[in-house]
């Protein structure tokens, strides 16, 4: 693929994009519906039932607040709008642990695979989740990639970097399953099934999180070096300034 030709922006630059903020996120999408399954499942308080609706309807309203302050979608909204949904409606079925399991593992592994499926195409998934605008200066650097053969190393970068970060999607799609198979033994609908299930949203962050996010950490330096190796650029050159 050549840079010069498949990288082009298709949306409006001349406003940025803001940052979605973390805190928030972290707060309504894992902080408050673990809160609620752990402590309010009991049946003096909301009942099982009540608090997984409850619960689900905070990551809702974030992904619909954070659109209508940015004014732009979220692939991480859109996957944990899709998850709550999943997690719901398993819920709300009263099926058995396993397909907790099967669910959890399930998002991360068909984005790992939509990164390897990406490859075949002229723009990998590598440019939307890590090679983008937000962080570097796409421009710059595609200014640099002027020989044949800085545009055949930028491709075998990309194809590299594009293949850690399905990596990282199947560690997460692995350790999903395997903290869901070990901890939702109780049965759907009951006060016991939604504490565990506070307590996998509580334990995804250092179990599943943390691994996931040191191999994408890994897949963003070795990218950034690459380019800065490629194009003989510095990083204020490479890192997208902001104005």
């Amino acid at each position: 693929m050549d840079i010069n030709k498949n990288t082009q922006p298709e949306t409006d630059s001349s406003k940025p994009k803001k940052n979605e903020n973390m805190l928030l996120s972290i707060i309504f999408n894992i902080a408050i519906p673990s809160f609620l399954l752990i402590k309010a499942s009991r049946e003096d308080l909301l009942g099982p039932k009540l608090a997984l609706v409850v619960a689900i309807l905070f990551p809702i309203f974030y992904m619909l607040w954070d659109f209508s302050k940015r004014r732009d979608y979220s692939i991480v909204s859109i996957l944990g709008f899709v998850n709550v949904l999943l997690t719901g409606g398993l819920g709300l079925l009263k099926v058995e642990g396993i397909w907790f399991a099967v669910k959890e593992a399930s998002v991360p592994g068909i984005i790992g695979l939509a990164c390897l499926a990406s490859l075949k195409r002229k723009k990998p998934l590598i440019y939307t989740l890590l090679f983008n605008e937000a962080v570097f200066n796409i421009e710059k650097v595609k200014s640099k990639i002027d020989t044949d053969a800085k545009n055949s190393a930028f491709n075998k970068t990309v194809k590299t970097s594009t293949i850690f970060l399905a990596f990282s999607f199947f560690l997460s799609s692995v350790l999903n399953f395997g903290l869901a198979f070990f901890l939702i033994k109780s049965p759907a609908g009951t006060e016991a099934f939604n504490q565990e299930l506070g307590q996998m949203q509580v334990l995804s962050y250092p179990v599943i999180v943390i691994p996931s996010m040191i191999v994408m950490g890994y897949t963003f330096y070795k990218l950034f070096k690459d380019i800065k190796t490629i194009t003989g650029l510095t990083i204020e050159d490479i890192v997208q300034s902001k104005k």
